[in-house]
């Protein structure tokens, strides 16, 4: 990367006052024309760029993750519009602070803007102390927030906010961002084309870091920044990751989907992710035994056994040799066949519970340890499985006595589910020929025939 300058605007970036101020701050655009990134509302006719030119200004809530501009953005829009600025960090904030900043915004008698960063550290009764104001028109409320506002904003505070995504800045982005600032910090240094892929991929697509990570490699050197420098300068870096926030359940997400999509290479890039962003390797071990069972099922019974001896191996190794043993499983839960019926089976068993009476136990599957409880009839005519053929009770009903069969588990055709599909269809046979002998209807054991089937009733 040559030592001239690379963006005629660059003189004018710095002022006195930056003096001493880490990089990512002295870069900080002071025009709009100067922000980099975020073409989808910065662009021609886009959303945010026209309230720019309008010289207008609204609620608004920006959502997207670390280093892409959210502070910024909204202090470039707010300088556009002509309006008094006043932000509040809620890590550091309470609700003296916010009443402080109403109070601000009520002496200036100006149109005033209160940013609050990281809007999702602050509580209900803290959203609250400030919401009113919002509909009074005291103040317009901008948020900056890594977290889904769905979930972190109170609903009347959404409602009068109109949410804006940013994404992660792209390569090209970060490419230009690193000229720039180079240019208008460090004029006397050279960056060679493997340092500028170093400190793009370190970044991962959050300017703080890129340039906080070029701030550091510049002060290693005296000419040339090269890839070991950047190396040296960021020392062990994780990628975009949150425990508990978004980006995590959307990873777990994704790697949960591909192994259910049956990608064992998906789902492997996705673990990788996970513990790369530094993800307890026991948690991933405890979602495996969930897929077992939720999308892997009785089509491979196995699964559940790999993926609890994935997790045990992991207890006894530890990282990083243990993070192997969550990779096979990883690999085994998306090779093998999936079924998911026994979490529709449990599901729907479930749900009929709570839509249905307590109905007692009929007597013959009572328990009868007492003599009383015998005299009362526990236990009477209860058919031992094992005594008969194929150990199976055929025509044998267990149900209560009040309610109708229910068929919760439809094995799908994958596997072993396949076979226990075969034998579970060869006993219900079994059980209408039993009940046709005995002079019984068979209309229990056809659900799909019932008038009160689980079936018609949703229909």
């Amino acid at each position: 990367m040559s030592p001239q300058p690379a963006d005629g605007r660059q003189g004018g970036l710095f002022t006195e006052s930056d003096d001493g101020a880490p990089l990512a701050t002295r870069m900080r655009p002071k025009v709009l024309e100067d922000f980099i990134g975020q073409e989808h509302l910065l662009g021609p006719d886009r959303p945010l760029a026209q309230l720019a030119q309008r010289k207008r200004i609204h609620s608004m809530i920006f959502w997207g993750p670390p280093g892409v501009g959210k502070t910024t953005l909204a202090k470039l829009l707010a300088d556009a519009a002509d309006v008094h600025w006043i932000s509040l960090s809620a890590v550091l904030a309470g609700i003296r602070d916010v009443r402080a900043a109403i109070d601000e915004a009520r002496a200036v008698n100006r149109k005033t803007v209160l940013f609050i960063d990281e809007v999702h550290r602050f509580n209900k009764a803290q959203q609250d102390a400030f919401l009113p104001h919002v509909e009074a028109g005291t103040v317009t409320f901008i948020g900056a927030t890594t977290e889904n506002p769905s979930f972190e904003v109170n609903a009347a505070l959404l409602s009068r906010s109109r949410v804006y995504v940013l994404k992660p800045l792209g390569e090209e982005h970060l490419v230009a961002l690193l000229a720039r600032a180079r240019g208008a910090a460090y004029p006397d240094l050279m960056i060679d084309d493997a340092a500028v892929r170093a400190l793009v991929a370190v970044a991962d697509g959050d300017a703080r870091r890129a340039l906080n990570t070029l701030e550091m490699a510049a002060q290693l050197v005296t000419e040339t920044i090269a890839e070991t420098d950047v190396e040296a300068a960021s020392g062990q870096t994780y990628r975009r990751f949150d425990k508990g926030g978004d980006a995590f359940y959307d990873q777990i997400s994704a790697l949960q989907k591909s192994v259910r999509g049956s990608s064992p290479d998906g789902a492997l890039y996705w673990l990788a992710r996970l513990l790369d962003g530094g993800c307890d390797p026991l948690y991933v071990a405890r979602r495996l035994m969930r897929m077992a069972s939720e999308d892997v099922g009785n089509a491979d019974p196995r699964a559940l056994s790999v993926a609890i001896d994935a997790a045990e191996a992991y207890h006894r190794l530890g990282s990083p040799e243990g993070e192997l043993a969550l990779a096979q499983a990883v690999v085994y839960l998306a090779s093998v066949p999936k079924s998911n019926a026994v979490l529709e089976a449990f599901g729907g068993a479930m749900q009929f519970v709570k839509e249905h009476p307590s109905w007692p136990v009929p007597n013959r599957f009572r328990n009868a340890p007492t003599s009383l409880m015998a005299a009362m009839g526990h236990g009477d005519g209860y058919r031992y499985a094992h005594a008969e053929e194929d150990s199976y009770a055929a025509g044998e009903r267990y149900f209560p006595d009040e309610m109708h069969d229910e068929v919760f588990y439809r094995p799908k055709p994958a596997g072993l589910e396949a076979k226990i599909a075969e034998r579970l269809d060869r006993l219900r046979g079994l059980d209408r020929e039993a009940r046709h002998d005995a002079g019984l209807s068979d209309e229990s054991t056809q659900p799909e025939n019932r008038t009160d089937s689980r079936e018609d009733a949703e229909e």
